[in-house]
């Protein structure tokens, strides 16, 4: 503007106009719409879950909760000078910009919900052969061998999708009960949870050898944070998730959901 000879104010007044402006064109939120017509029974079920109950009634004391999903394409960045640590006054660790990737790997976890605590795995790539050890992992040790039932929420994933994900997993354990939210509902996955934390503690920033390197830190991150894990203090409810909906559907004809959520 100024270089146009539209406005003769210094860069900082037109950034300050634009920011006190109502209308901020340069400002995105992103939404997505619940095309699952049973999104509130499918998702409010998972919730019930989270809530201790089942089909109208109190989960069994030998009942477990699982929250699993997959952390795709991992990738390890060898950074081409060494990072320098933290310092003291304040002074922050320092990153090189410019890096090597040196592969990418799948990182694939269930969260024990009502217990607390996460059991995970690396794996080269995703998919249903990988899913299925992580359940096989799970499901051969105790408590979760000797449980009365474990429920299994699961996202749409390709690698647990729909009735054949079913057939497949409850056939094969007879204690395992599959749940699946619907489309556009993993921000409810508890699990995701414990992602935004390994994101934050262990992958931010990324600075690895190798995709070996990475699943070690990951794998040892896991195990130090099982020695001090407790259920996730999850307060959003069944009741809450209609009443969000009915407010959405109120304020738009097109019923939404805030990825932020």
């Amino acid at each position: 503007m100024v270089e146009r000879g539209v406005s003769e104010a210094s860069a900082s007044t037109i950034g300050r106009w634009l920011a006190e402006d109502a209308i901020r064109p340069w400002q995105q939120r992103s939404w997505i719409f619940p095309r699952d017509p049973d999104f509130l029974e499918k998702a409010g079920g998972v919730l019930d879950l989270y809530a201790g109950r089942w089909e109208g009634k109190l989960l069994h004391p030998g009942d477990m909760v699982i929250s699993a999903d997959a952390k795709p394409s991992i990738q390890a960045r060898r950074r081409i000078h060494p990072s320098a640590p933290p310092g003291p006054g304040g002074h922050g660790q320092l990153v090189e910009h410019e890096y090597e990737r040196m592969g990418a790997l799948t990182y694939l976890d269930a969260w024990d919900v009502r217990r607390g605590g996460v059991i995970g795995r690396s794996e080269p790539r995703g998919g249903i052969e990988p899913f299925d050890r992580l359940v096989h992992q799970v499901m051969t040790k105790e408590p979760h061998a000797s449980a009365r039932r474990v429920f299994w929420i699961v996202d749409n994933g390709s690698d647990h999708r729909g009735q054949k994900s079913i057939d497949r997993l409850q056939g094969r354990w007879r204690n395992l009960v599959l749940v699946h939210l619907p489309v556009h509902a993993s921000w409810l996955n508890q699990v995701e949870i414990y992602h935004s934390i390994i994101q934050r503690k262990v992958l931010d920033p990324n600075d690895f050898e190798s995709t070996a390197e990475l699943a070690r830190t990951l794998n040892e991150f896991e195990r130090r944070y099982n020695e001090i894990a407790e259920p996730f203090d999850w307060t959003f409810t069944r009741e809450d998730l209609a009443a969000l909906l009915d407010r959405l559907s109120d304020d738009d004809e097109t019923p939404r959901l805030s990825l932020a959520a």
